[in-house]
């Protein structure tokens, strides 16, 4: 068990509820586009209306989790970290195209700032193109079909790049205990974000 002085807060409760909410809600769309899109899936699962449903409507609440959280300052602070590029995190990507041991970071470093962006802008577009593929009126037929189109390509990238998130997590122990507890370990903030500021005493998560 370590101690309490050994640990810095990482996320506050407010901002581990929206990733897990927002996490959630993704993963229903990816598993619900699979089985409309897959037809041994199709076959398995069955009542499709009832899978339509649930996509639809998860797809409109992908966006409801980060607004609500934007009442956090915590969440709104981090949201600003997440979306400027500093001279740091173009030295992280330099030493990561090297394969430089030495990587510059703030608290998120370019790639989580990369993702969360990505993760972002992704959800705007299929939640635009959903709204035209399912609100038939909003657009002509060619509109509808374009939106498709790009709807299911953005889909297939999304599951490919959350794979390769989750991946990542699963080899970071303490990444996921930020995002579990909220706390993590002090030694390994001050290796992998040297340029974050972890000297506040940690908080309760």
């Amino acid at each position: 068990m370590r101690r309490r002085a050994e640990l810095v807060l990482r996320f506050t409760r407010a901002e581990r509820w929206v990733h897990r909410t927002t996490a959630t809600l993704m993963m229903i769309c990816l598993a619900t586009a699979a089985c409309l899109y897959l037809a041994p899936l199709a076959e398995l699962v069955g009542r499709r209306r009832l899978v339509v449903t649930v996509h639809v409507w998860c797809g409109l609440a992908l966006p409801v989790p980060l607004l609500l959280g934007l009442t956090s300052r915590a969440l709104r602070t981090d949201a600003s970290r997440l979306s400027r590029f500093t001279p740091a995190d173009r030295a992280w990507l330099r030493a990561v195209s090297r394969r430089l041991p030495l990587r510059p970071a703030g608290k998120f470093n370019a790639g989580q700032k990369l993702y969360a962006q990505w993760t972002l802008g992704s959800m705007l577009v299929v939640l635009g193109t959903g709204l035209l593929m399912w609100l038939t009126h909003l657009a002509p037929p060619a509109w509808r079909t374009g939106a498709t189109f790009v709807h299911d390509w953005f889909a297939l990238a999304i599951a490919t790049v959350l794979a390769g998130h989750i991946r990542m997590a699963i080899g970071d122990r303490e990444s996921r205990l930020g995002m579990r507890t909220g706390l993590v370990d002090r030694r390994w903030a001050e290796r992998e974000h040297p340029h974050w500021q972890t000297a506040a005493a940690p908080e309760p998560p």
